[in-house]
């Protein structure tokens, strides 16, 4: 748990002042950074969001320090394609039994925007999983 006396070290902060934000003892942040406890998985997401790192970066499995969240940005192309692929999706829905008694505007354009959104994440995760480390634009 050196990384997180690093991050806590870089920051500039005490372990106590860590102890406060965590809403843990002095004594515990001492612990993680010696790696004779391991924090619980809200401590973990506390710290995670605090140093803006991902929990597998904490946990030592990862290397990178980056947050899990940053993934690439959506070229126009993406965009489109979405796009093109939500309409077809949406109009092979209309009439279905999978849209079952969707008929009030306001929910088609809830499920619209859920389908969208799930299309742009996965997307956005695919092109992270899948581009050559050599093409990526860290």
């Amino acid at each position: 748990m050196n990384r997180i006396r690093k991050l806590r070290v870089d920051k500039g902060i005490t372990q106590e002042e860590l102890g406060k934000i965590l809403n843990v003892q002095k004594a515990a942040v001492s612990k993680y950074e010696l790696g004779k406890v391991t924090p619980s998985p809200d401590v973990l997401k506390k710290l995670s969001e605090y140093f803006n790192v991902s929990t597998d970066y904490l946990l030592c499995i990862d290397d990178t320090s980056t947050n899990s969240n940053t993934l690439p940005v959506l070229t126009p192309k993406d965009e489109r394609e979405i796009a093109r692929d939500l309409e077809n999706m949406i109009e092979s829905l209309k009439g279905s039994a999978a849209m079952g008694d969707v008929e009030d505007e306001e929910d088609k354009e809830l499920l619209r925007a859920s389908l969208e959104t799930a299309m742009k994440l996965s997307k956005r995760i695919a092109k992270k999983k899948f581009t050559p480390k050599k093409y990526r634009k860290e």
